[in-house]
């Protein structure tokens, strides 16, 4: 089964998503940097805190908390340098530290020196540099998963639409090469099935033919800053994660040569190409 990731820093929710089996929950600290990006995205845009990390750490027992770092960075007038920051959110409790938008093998090796074999690491890949030189990367000791970040490495790319690099074969490429390795990895986000611009089972059946074993349940899955009753958010999950088990079960029954996977690759090929025309239409449309 996929590993489930979820993103907030509300210990009741986390508790919610914990008790309908969702592998880890995720304080994000990354904001160095991030509005700059993505600023007309409309994506998660977070500043958890090592607070947060303590509380989310309090609130949950069998899920493990996971927490998003910023880059590499130094020291400012109002926020410490990451010498300070990757050991305290080891000291609140993550159980895994992910490193962002890192573009150097220096800066990984940086980041596996603080972290120094205390917690998890996972590396976000989410720049065309760093995957440019993941080779490079890889020859590293002590990385223990990867993750490609479809937003941001699309937007580097220069793509329309982040899933266009599940055709193009960037994803596909660097799937085989952290298969190779025998690190784990995974990939982007997932809705809620029959939601999102690509339908969340076909991205959940191209998650089982490339092999990935992570993916993040996306905003989209449970909006909290639009859904705010627990028991509604109970609800969601409840159902929500039935539905994605009950699909990965039948993922599990087929080969990733089979036709089952070849026909849902055609299918999400073809969207694909339907949603980039889409949205080239309408930046034609709107200048």
């Amino acid at each position: 089964m996929l590993n489930l990731m979820y993103i907030t820093n509300d210990p009741a929710v986390a508790r919610i998503a914990e008790e309908h089996g969702v592998d880890r929950i995720w304080v994000d600290m990354e904001f160095i940097g991030k509005y700059a990006r993505q600023g007309g995205m409309d994506t998660v845009q977070l500043h958890h805190t090592i607070e947060d990390v303590r509380t989310i750490r309090a609130a949950v027992s069998r899920s493990e908390v996971l927490v998003r770092v910023n880059p590499i960075h130094e020291a400012t007038a109002d926020y410490g340098d990451s010498a300070w920051e990757i050991p305290a959110a080891v000291d609140a409790g993550a159980d895994v530290v992910m490193l962002p938008f890192f573009k150097t093998v220096d800066e990984v090796r940086t980041f596996l020196r603080l972290v120094d074999g205390r917690a998890k690491t996972m590396l976000l890949v989410e720049t065309p540099e760093a995957a440019e030189i993941i080779d490079e990367i890889l020859a590293l000791d002590g990385i223990d998963e990867i993750h490609i970040g479809l937003n941001d490495l699309s937007l580097g790319c220069g793509k329309k639409f982040m899933f266009e690099l599940l055709t193009d074969g960037t994803v596909e490429r660097l799937c085989a090469k952290f298969r190779a390795k025998g690190i784990p990895y995974g990939f982007g986000g997932i809705a809620a099935l029959g939601k999102g611009m690509l339908p969340a089972e076909r991205v959940i059946r191209e998650h089982y033919r490339l092999g990935s074993t992570r993916a993040i349940l996306s905003r989209s899955f449970c909006n909290t800053s639009i859904v705010t009753d627990l028991s509604q958010i109970d609800q969601i999950f409840r159902t929500g994660m039935a539905e994605i088990r009950a699909l990965e079960a039948e993922c599990a029954a087929h080969a990733p040569e089979d036709e089952y996977y070849a026909e849902n690759r055609r299918q999400v090929e073809l969207a694909v190409k339907v949603i980039h025309a889409g949205i080239v239409e309408r930046e034609q449309y709107s200048t």
